[in-house]
């Protein structure tokens, strides 16, 4: 399954820690994030992360036009609560197209852990269904 990961500046170091506690879960399956949060976790996991542009010069929009054509299965998107307005448009724009195409979005550490713990007992195999 493929994987979207985006994380505001804030939580950077907490999508790092994610992906080392479930580094063997998310070994199976295609890796997919913006710049820096896919060199961050390439380099605290040593996965393969097919990287973007940064979010804010277009790796959101280049992830909302994945989603879009439906090849995404799953997006893990932690939002810091405080983040500046200017990059709402974008995260908006991707909670929308997540809701559009029925798949599955993390925006907080806790939502993050039940996705991945479903993923890897099968409960989101409907996806490849779905597509």
């Amino acid at each position: 399954m493929n994987i979207g990961f985006i994380a505001h500046e804030s939580k950077k170091k907490l999508l790092q820690n994610f992906c080392i506690a479930y580094r063997g879960i998310l070994s199976k399956h295609q890796l997919y994030a913006t710049g820096t949060s896919g060199r961050l976790i390439e380099e605290a996991t040593n996965l393969d992360v097919h990287k973007l542009l940064a979010g804010h010069v277009g790796g959101e929009q280049q992830m909302a036009s994945m989603i879009e054509q439906n090849q995404m299965d799953l997006v893990i998107f932690l939002c810091g609560p405080y983040q500046e307005k200017k990059h709402e448009p974008d995260a908006h724009k991707i909670f929308r197209l997540c809701d559009t195409h029925i798949i599955p979005l993390a925006t907080n550490l806790a939502t993050a852990e039940l996705l991945i713990k479903s993923l890897d007992r099968g409960e989101l195999d409907w996806r490849e269904i779905y597509k």
